[in-house]
């Protein structure tokens, strides 16, 4: 019953947390699991998250798919919006940087301390403690926020070529600057410098 409700509900390599899946007890769901994994039906990523094995194209042994994972552990908890892509990843996916990030780096209401480094699958996850609750209303001005902190280390381009960048970046995800600016006590005061030199300053006035 419970693998049938997996074939029927998930995709190969998305990852299966025990809370979603229809039963009794926790145990009983576990018990039902360690079967699945014995018999070669399911592998376990670590206790309490399993997907379902297949093959890549090339004939070997497919992943969990990270994206997803972190989508579901840590930015959209039951879906609520509870996180958002930080550090060099962040820079990266906005083009302001050509380097490819090592890791990936969260801030998520899933934290329980300031920064905790895990190791999953080969990947290396790093997940900060936001400076406040992270909420669909708030979550792309504390993203910004968090850009504009780093903005000076991660970015490769200055000038003419990062304001435009910049601007097309805060047209893309809808920037609302009055919510911005209820956050920006919670940032250091280099935010404002680099807001400036960024060409956003109006923006705040």
């Amino acid at each position: 019953m419970v693998y049938e409700y997996i074939i029927n509900n998930f995709q190969n390599g998305e990852p299966i947390f025990i809370s979603e899946l229809p039963g009794g007890s926790k145990d009983y769901l576990r018990q039902e699991m360690k079967k699945l994994v014995d018999d070669g039906k399911m592998e376990r990523l670590y206790n309490g998250v399993y997907y379902l094995p297949y093959l890549t194209i090339l004939g070997t042994k497919g992943k969990i798919s990270m994206d997803k994972y972190i989508e579901k552990k840590y930015l959209n908890v039951d879906g609520k919006t509870t996180g958002y892509i930080t550090g060099l990843q962040l820079a990266n996916k906005y083009g302001f940087t050509s380097q490819n990030p090592a890791c990936y780096e969260i801030c998520s209401n899933e934290a329980t301390t300031k920064q905790r480094k895990q190791e999953i699958d080969g990947n290396t996850i790093v997940v900060y403690k936001p400076v406040t609750e992270v909420t669909e209303n708030n979550k792309s001005a504390l993203q910004f926020l968090d850009l504009m902190t780093m903005i000076d280390k991660y970015s490769e381009i200055t000038g003419t070529e990062l304001s435009a960048k910049l601007k097309k970046y805060v047209a893309a995800v809808k920037l609302d600057f009055q919510t911005v600016k209820q956050y920006l006590s919670f940032y250091p005061d280099k935010v404002y410098r680099n807001i400036y030199e960024g060409g956003l300053m109006n923006e705040l006035v």
